[in-house]
Formats: structure tokens, C-alpha cells, sequence
């Protein structure tokens, strides 16, 4: 009698294949590699993997068919990188339910020093992360140019400002204007949305912050020290 009052809600088998999607280690790593917004090569994705070109390819299958990946071949190679913002908020929110204890210790110096670079300042997607992002948003939120209280928005004062620095905002997708992203070594939320990946790309493009390492990292440079001093108020030794 059970069994025949029960309904099955019609996106469970959907959902059930999405987390079947990400639940493997080699899938799951190069989700997270492929965080940093841009395109890389099936081999850059194996070795960072640890796993064979062979296997590799396999797992990417899955992902291109389950729609998480995109991809697009330049002669001998092929590319992948993220489908979208949406599938980027998605691999960044589940990274941020791994509990601090379950993180793995760095095996060696090399590890520790990536991984701090990482905690420091990293891209998300197409967004600023780490001790970097957070000091971004909440200079932003002090001088009212960004509201937390119901989710972000950003106030007519802060758009003013986006304009004044000289970051153009693109009003006319669908993507949120401001979106919280929560970050997975901070335990807070960052800027994201079409303000936070604007505001990311004015501060590479302007030489405000460099990418270092192989992996999502950035630096802030002296010229990006002065401007987030300038424009937000940062503490340039907040940003080291």
C-alpha cells in the first residue's frame, strides 16, 4: 500500500545523476581545477589529475555529456573549461560544505606554500577569492556600495562607483548584478555575479593583480596595493 501512494519527485533521477557526476575523485579534482575560468588541455587535466590521458578522457566524457563541461578542439588539442558561471557556483559551494577538519595536510613545502597562496587570493571562477575577496567585499559593504542583509545588492552609490573606477557593468543578462559566493577557505561570503567577475577583470587586466603558480593564486602587485587603497580604503599590508 506504501509503495503505490508514493511519488517520486520527477527531478530525483536527474539529481541522482548530477552527483553521481561529481562523485569521483579524478571528476571532483578536475572540477576544482577548471575554477580558475579558463581553458585547459586534456593533458594539462591528466597530469594534474595524477591519472592516465586514457582515463582521463573517459571521465571528461562524462562531464561534457552531463553538461558540466564545455569543450571545443584547436587542432590536435582538445579543450575543456566550465559550462558556466551557474555549473562554477555549483563546485564552489559544494568545496565549501567540506568541514576544516576533513582538509588534507599539505605533504611537503611546496604543498603549504600553494596552499597559502591560495587562502590569500585566488580567482573563483572569474571572481577574486581568499583573505583577497573577503577584504574586497567588506570594504565594499563598509562605504555602502554593497548591502548583505537580504543577499548582495549593490547600492546606487556603488554602482556609481563601479563607473567612477572605470569598471563597466553589463546590465542586460540574466546573470545576477551581485551574488554571494561562499568562500570555501574564509567561511565567508565574497562578491560575485557580474559585479564580482567586473571587478576581477579590470584588476588583472589593470595590473592590480597578477596570477602566480599553476594553480587559481594571485598576487596583489604595488599598483593594485595603491588602488585598493585608494578607491577602498584597504590596508595595503592586509593585502601581502
Amino acid at each position: 500500500m506504501l509503495g503505490s501512494m508514493t511519488t517520486r519527485h520527477p527531478q530525483a533521477s536527474r539529481l541522482a545523476r548530477l552527483a553521481g557526476l561529481i562523485a569521483d575523485e579524478t571528476r571532483a579534482a578536475c572540477l576544482l581545477a577548471l575554477l580558475d575560468g579558463r581553458a585547459w588541455t586534456a593533458g594539462e587535466l591528466a597530469r594534474h589529475a595524477g591519472v592516465a590521458a586514457s582515463t582521463l578522457s573517459e571521465h571528461l566524457g562524462k562531464l561534457v555529456a552531463g553538461g558540466l563541461l564545455a569543450e571545443e578542439r584547436q587542432g590536435r588539442h582538445r579543450y575543456v573549461r566550465l559550462a558556466d558561471a551557474r555549473v562554477a557556483q555549483l563546485v564552489e559551494d559544494l568545496a565549501a560544505q567540506v568541514a576544516p577538519s576533513a582538509v588534507v595536510r599539505p605533504r611537503n613545502l611546496r604543498e603549504s606554500s600553494a596552499g597559502s597562496a591560495m587562502a590569500r587570493g585566488r580567482t573563483c571562477y572569474d571572481h577574486l577569492a581568499g583573505r583577497l575577496g573577503i577584504a574586497v567585499t567588506d570594504a565594499l559593504t563598509v562605504r555602502g556600495l554593497l548591502v548583505q542583509d537580504t543577499g548582495f545588492a549593490l547600492t546606487d552609490p556603488g554602482l556609481r562607483w563601479f563607473d567612477a573606477a572605470g569598471i563597466r557593468l553589463d546590465r542586460g543578462g540574466r546573470r545576477p548584478l551581485a551574488r554571494a559566493c561562499l568562500d570555501w577557505t574564509e567561511r565567508r561570503p565574497h562578491l560575485a555575479g557580474v559585479a564580482g567577475a567586473a571587478l576581477c577583470r579590470h584588476a588583472l587586466e589593470a595590473g592590480w593583480c597578477v596570477r602566480i603558480g599553476s594553480e587559481r593564486a594571485v598576487k596583489v602587485t604595488a599598483a593594485g596595493e595603491r588602488a585598493l587603497s585608494e578607491l577602498l580604503g584597504i590596508d595595503e599590508a592586509t593585502l601581502r
